[in-house]
């Protein structure tokens, strides 16, 4: 037994369990399932990804602490590889992953205590022992000075002794040197000349422990707190090769990215991950960095390309856009396959988030595949939800700004931008515009609606509208064909997506593919609710884990629950809404107008877009048109085939002083000063009237 360091109640340690977190720990065991869950450890930063920070807690075992567990911003924090830290160990896993969490104390005086825990036991540091008896001690002193006068007595042969032992150290080190220098340049001769067979990156998972030659591009670069690691990519895969000189300090400072290099080194396994530890790393020039080249653009060619459409419906607009939709299938794989990070951005709706989820479920497999490091998923993918339909300047610019920092800090290639139901009117041409001028790479695919300008922004553009193709597809259901084309292999999960993404009138090939996939009307009713509420609260992030759990692992209850929340909520929104509409008839048009400042939550759900599409689907009638007028915002719902440019314009003409524009097609959006709204209410009426 012992007694607690902060409080001295009898403990059989040194702790007892109400100030288990007054202390921080320095973990000195070697397996993570010796940590203790809500105890403070001291740790050194290993790295950053997108989603947080790798901390090493002793030798081969490291945690991560997720952005989401911070208290502030992932890149505004000071901490550099190798920088001491503080942070709490909330769960071992099974695996042995170690999930970490915050600490606000950054240092040990912020702590009443501080323990050693070697294994599974902990213990004091170590303290400078003392003389157990004072005698003890004078005769020791007495001993010593009696050594001292005999060691002057062999003083002078000692030295004589120790400058020849001196002479031959320092010839047998410089002839070590000497054999170093030989070896090293024999290895980097090797490295360029190719003594040895190549080897595929894919196959090294049964070469652990060998020594083997590689070839390949880099594709990122990564200064830890010990060595350089570099990201190696050959026609099979890619690799972590690490590189070491001495802690912090960057290993051939002259590789840069997209040098075609040959690697000597042994296969190793850290942290569970494959990775070649270097022995010889060589830049290739001339011929030699051409035919490895050559061979990675032959075999990305091939690989990138599906053969065909994989429609999981017979459907003809989606036949009539197989080549467009072959060639944001072949984008989305080569960027998988060069290592380049997919950023897709899709508004924060049903519709938005099925077909997000859709490529996602598609591409997260591929990335596995492709890469040997577990958390390559959260990095090469990530999903950023819009909460409108307009791809806008404030999102470019946080994307860009994104981008150029992972660039700078971690040598990373610039993203390929994937827009779902975004981007394709010129509402978001200032926004395309901005990730234009770095050379981003952009994909738009939207099912309602599109603008011919938006061919000449971006990269690669599928919209019916623009090919002339009639049909009432969602985006949902045509990004889930697109999906199925970027990976066979999940088809069967992706079946039942093209039917929660429909609020009314699903064709009726999608409902026979969700009941064949076990999915009723109720069911997917269920889904698509859930998904909808979802998507409102915390709509700037992707919460990957609940929408998959939704989405392609429940089993019902999590979106029976979520799906009550949702029509509660919304009910008691509409009738109240309909209670308040102001209706008229001009010229034979039914108008029923709705006051969202007075008679909708401004910040909570639904959000306006849904309760108008609700209302008007509720009281519309063979020519009817629904109106929410806020502050400075008007929403259009009708039954008739109007032009939101055309009724603006003619608006803007009737009210000159409220500056009408449009501000979302897709989301039938206008935008005006908000001194003159009572003018902007009677001029949008009269110009829909005119129009309709």
């Amino acid at each position: 037994m012992g007694s607690c360091i902060i409080c001295g109640a009898s403990v059989d340690g040194h702790i007892c369990e109400s100030h288990q977190e007054d202390v921080v720990f320095d973990f000195r065991g070697d397996d993570p399932h010796q940590l203790v869950s809500n105890r403070f450890y001291r740790g050194t930063v290993d790295g950053y990804a997108d989603f947080g920070v790798f901390v090493d807690l002793a030798p081969g075992v490291t945690g991560l602490l997720h952005r989401s567990e911070l208290d502030r911003r992932l890149e505004s924090l000071p901490w550099e590889p190798g920088d001491t830290v503080y942070v709490r160990v909330k769960n071992v896993r099974d695996n042995g992953n170690v999930d970490l969490g915050w600490s606000i104390r950054q240092s040990d005086r912020e702590f009443r205590g501080t323990l050693i825990q070697e294994g599974e036991t902990s213990r004091l540091p170590e303290e400078e022992p003392e003389p157990e008896e004072k005698e003890a001690e004078e005769a020791e002193e007495a001993e010593e000075a009696e050594e001292v006068e005999e060691a002057e007595v062999v003083e002078e042969a000692e030295e004589a002794e120790e400058a020849e032992v001196v002479e031959e150290a320092e010839e047998a080190e410089e002839a070590e040197e000497a054999e170093e220098a030989e070896e090293a340049e024999e290895a980097e001769t090797e490295a360029i000349e190719g003594e040895r067979d190549r080897i595929e990156i894919g196959s090294l998972e049964d070469r652990t422990g060998e020594s083997v030659r590689i070839e390949g591009e880099i594709v990122g670069v990564q200064q830890t707190g010990g060595p350089t690691v570099f990201e190696v990519r050959d026609e099979t895969g890619v690799v972590d090769v690490a590189a070491f000189v001495e802690p912090g300090v960057r290993a051939y400072p002259a590789v840069e990215l997209g040098d075609v290099v040959r690697i000597h080194g042994d296969v190793e396994r850290r942290r569970e991950e494959i990775q070649i530890e270097t022995e010889a790393l060589a830049v290739l020039d001339g011929e030699a960095a051409e035919t490895v080249e050559r061979r990675l653009a032959n075999a990305l060619s091939e690989r990138a390309r599906p053969d065909e459409i994989d429609a999981l419906a017979e459907d003809s607009t989606v036949e009539a856009l197989s080549m467009p939709l072959l060639d944001a299938a072949e984008a989305i794989r080569r960027a998988v396959f060069e290592s380049r990070p997919i950023v897709v951005r899709h508004p924060a709706t049903a519709d938005g988030y099925v077909a997000g989820a859709a490529i996602e479920r598609a591409t997260l497999p591929l990335i596995r595949e492709e890469h040997s490091k577990r958390d390559a998923v959260y990095h090469y993918f990530t999903r950023r939800p819009l909460e409108g339909s307009v791809y806008e300047m404030d999102d470019a610019t946080n994307d860009v700004t994104r981008m150029l920092q992972d660039r700078d800090r971690h040598d990373e290639k610039l993203p390929l931008f994937l827009l779902v139901g975004t981007g394709s009117t010129v509402e978001s041409a200032d926004g395309i515009g901005l990730l234009d001028v770095y050379d981003a790479a952009s994909v738009v695919i939207d099912a309602a609606v599109a603008d011919p300008e938006t061919r000449e922004s971006v990269d690669t553009l599928v919209s019916p509208e623009l090919a002339d193709v009639d049909g009432t597809l969602s985006t949902g259901a045509l990004v889930s064909s697109l999906a199925a084309t970027v990976n066979t292999e999940v088809r069967s999960d992706l079946t039942h997506l093209p039917a929660v993404s429909y609020w009314e009138e699903t064709p009726d090939a999608y409902v026979e593919l969700a009941q064949e996939a076990g999915y009723d009307a109720e069911r997917v009713t269920e889904l698509r609710e859930a998904i909808e509420l979802e998507a409102y609260y915390q709509s700037y992030e992707e919460k990957r884990e609940l929408i998959t759990d939704l989405l392609f692992e429940d089993g019902g209850d999590l979106a029976a629950h979520v799906s009550e929340q949702f029509r509660e909520k919304l009910e008691t929104e509409l009738s109240t809404a309909q209670a308040n509409l102001k209706t008229e008839n001009v010229d034979g048009t039914e108008f029923a107008v709705l006051d969202t400042d007075a008679y909708s939550h401004q910040y909570d759900f639904p959000p306006e877009t849904l309760l108008l599409d609700s209302l008007h689907r509720r009281v519309r009638g063979d020519r009817s048109v629904t109106l929410g007028i806020g502050t400075d915002e008007l929403y259009v719902r009708s039954t008739m085939d109007l032009s939101l440019r055309e009724i603006a314009d003619a608006a803007d003409e009737i009210a000159p002083q409220a500056d009408i524009t449009t501000a979302s097609v897709r989301d039938g959006k206008l935008e005006f000063l908000s001194g003159a709204r009572d003018a902007v209410e009677n001029a949008v009426i009269a110009a829909i009237a005119d129009q309709a």
